[in-house]
């Protein structure tokens, strides 16, 4: 049953789907495109359906098991009856005041530690309720380069404009920017104008999060700036600052008004007014590309470089209160230089000329230095693991993670134009520690775990076994030319999220609606949230007919039963019909007998039953029942 489920969780509604969340995101964002003013957010924020969808967004989260600073983690909330919490988190809302956040010190590569604020699990709750009222309605006003801590927008995003600016627009001069610790920087009353600038202009809701800014950090005191990395809002909020830059910087260039209208032939954009603004002006050429408060601007000559550079550096301390780096901030000509971006080295090299005879350039790229040195060590850190393991059990979980962190560096760092070439001289390394291990083989002894991974190692003639598990190769790897997001993808529209994922047709959107409005009231939140889950992964279905679930005559089932010992996990829940709920608890052969003629399940149906019904501690049903039926 579990691998069944898993399978059709590939294709399950988004949580906002799940709680009937996803239409009011939608028409936030189409009213904030619409240049809307918020004056009720906190209305939105408090609904039952909002509190209830960040707890459970909460609850996929990792860190939802590290406690704050009153020690509770997601696990002590899940026990909590639903409209328990509902009414915590309304009533927080009314009158908010965060507890102290927990500091803690993450490791960097170079040795060094950063600051993390952790919130505690109520903090963090609201905090993602705010978010996704928040987050369509700044979605709407963000910048398309703007590519970091957004829905469906990732590095690769920001290295494929990298890409096109340098080899496509022939922009040669890159100005790499380095903000002096942004986040612990930001302005909190800057911030707070730029959101009603957006239109956010609710001032309970701008309270709220100014109290946010300031709660104190545990042992440190009260800060007066600065945003805390570890906050679930910290992102959006330091999104909020740079959009500012990032419309800036397209103003001196891009969407410059001009007097008349230039023609573009059949293609659209504004290629005919760039033509004009070229040979008849002397304004900047500039473009930016981002990803959080990592930034470049592209530029086709020096002098407008140095123009800019000394512009922006003015502009964000004038405007945003926000210093740089001048150790760390230059500019680049990348025809004869590497610029840095997002762990991966760019340059050009020549190839041939253009047609009106100049000389063209095309990529080079290769994995930074600092994170070349950082996968070099790491992966010998696993191999060292690896060696020391002689128990079978034990070996699979070390090797999952060896082949966990081989797929992490090939699926990021594939970018990089000359990856195979680098990460090969890793591979002679890895290969010759490898080699040295008892046990090693080229083949597997009988049926192996390849076909968990992924189709394109299939082929390759480097894996390795271990007590018959895949070792991946980390030499397996090719170059793969980012992407730009598709304009189509949008998480905030019908259109967009049909290229994100294929809906669901087999659920009854109904149903869903019902099963999230009328949770059970003496049961945990865990249980509750747990349900919604198991009904669409079992595409609405009873798990033993098969038959379409219909409201008021579904169950949703413990496996295992609360008495004796199961829980609200959802890997011990299932959905089944109401007359098939009673036949799996029935204990006398009359009830038995009835239920059988009414369902006739067929020979597979009891199979399934009767492993429900074991584990209930009851007997299996026997042939006599089936053929009596």
């Amino acid at each position: 049953m579990t691998t069944k489920r898993k399978a059709i969780k590939v294709n399950k509604l988004r949580n906002a789907e799940y709680y009937n969340f996803q239409d009011i995101q939608d028409k936030l964002y189409q009213q904030s495109k619409n240049n809307k003013i918020f004056t009720k957010l906190i209305d939105i924020i408090a609904l039952e359906e909002n509190i209830l969808l960040a707890y459970r967004n909460i609850k996929k989260n990792k860190g939802s098991k590290t406690a704050g600073t009153d020690k509770l983690t997601i696990d002590d909330i899940s026990k909590w009856k639903t409209e328990n919490l509902i009414k915590h988190i309304r009533k927080k809302l009314e009158w908010y005041q965060p507890k102290a956040v927990r500091r803690v010190e993450i490791p960097k590569p170079n040795g060094k530690t950063r600051p993390l604020g952790i919130p505690t699990i109520i903090d963090r709750i609201i905090q993602q309720s705010i978010l996704q009222v928040l987050e369509p309605i700044c979605e709407a006003k963000f910048h398309e380069r703007n590519n970091g801590f957004r829905p469906c927008r990732g590095a690769e995003h920001a290295i494929a404009q990298t890409y096109r600016h340098i080899q496509i627009n022939n922009l040669q001069y890159v100005i790499d920017i380095d903000i002096k610790g942004f986040f612990d920087n930001v302005q909190h009353a800057k911030l707070l104008k730029q959101m009603w600038s957006l239109g956010i202009r609710d001032k309970k809701l701008i309270s709220i999060i100014s109290t946010m800014l300031k709660a104190e950090i545990a042992g440190i005191g009260f800060p007066d700036k600065g945003t805390p990395q570890g906050g679930i809002i910290s992102p959006l909020l330091a999104n909020i600052v740079l959009n500012e830059l990032d419309w800036w910087i397209t103003s001196q260039w891009e969407n410059i008004p001009t007097r008349h209208t230039y023609s573009t032939g059949n293609r659209t954009g504004r290629g005919g007014t760039y033509r004009a603004l070229r040979t008849s002006t002397k304004l900047k050429e500039c473009y930016i590309v981002r990803y959080a408060d990592d930034f470049k601007i592209f530029c086709n000559n020096k002098n407008d470089a140095k123009r800019i550079f000394t512009a922006t550096k003015m502009w964000l301390k004038e405007r945003l209160g926000l210093e740089i780096s001048e150790e760390k901030s230059k500019i680049v000509n990348i025809h004869r230089h590497y610029s840095e971006f997002l762990g991966i080295k760019i340059t050009t090299r020549k190839k041939g000329k253009k047609k009106n005879g100049e000389d063209n350039y095309t990529i080079k790229s290769y994995i930074s230095d600092k994170a070349y040195k950082r996968i070099k060590l790491k992966v010998k850190e696993h191999i060292k693991e690896i060696k020391k393991i002689t128990d079978c059990t034990e070996n699979y979980k070390i090797i999952n993670n060896y082949n966990s962190y081989v797929m992490g560096v090939h699926n990021y760092y594939n970018m990089a134009t000359h990856i195979t070439k680098q990460i090969n001289k890793i591979a002679f390394i890895a290969n010759k520690e490898l080699k040295k291990i008892e046990g090693i083989s080229k083949t597997p002894k009988e049926n192996n775990k390849l076909k968990y991974l992924p189709i394109k190692y299939y082929k390759s003639k480097q894996i390795r076994y271990r007590f018959n598990h895949v070792i991946l190769p980390i030499g397996y790897v090719q170059h793969k030319r980012p992407m730009y997001k598709k304009s189509k993808i949008n998480k905030y529209t019908k259109e967009g999220r049909e290229e994100i994922h294929k809906e669901l047709n087999n659920i009854n959107p109904y149903t869903l609606t019902y099963i999230m409005k009328n949770y059970i009231p003496n049961k945990s939140i865990e249980y509750n949230d747990n349900r919604l889950a198991v009904y669409v992964a079992q595409n609405g279905k009873c798990y033993i007919t098969g038959e379409t679930l219909k409201i008021g005559e579904m169950h949703c089932h413990h496996i295992k039963p609360v008495k004796n010992g199961g829980l609200d996990n959802y890997n011990n829940l299932t959905f089944v019909t109401m007359n098939v709920h009673r036949l799996i608890h029935a204990n006398n052969n009359q009830l038995i007998t009835k239920y059988m003629q009414k369902l006739k399940l067929n020979s597979k149906q009891i199979e399934r039953l009767n492993r429900l019904r074991k584990n209930a501690k009851l007997p299996a049903i026997s042939a006599i029942h089936h053929l009596n039926s």
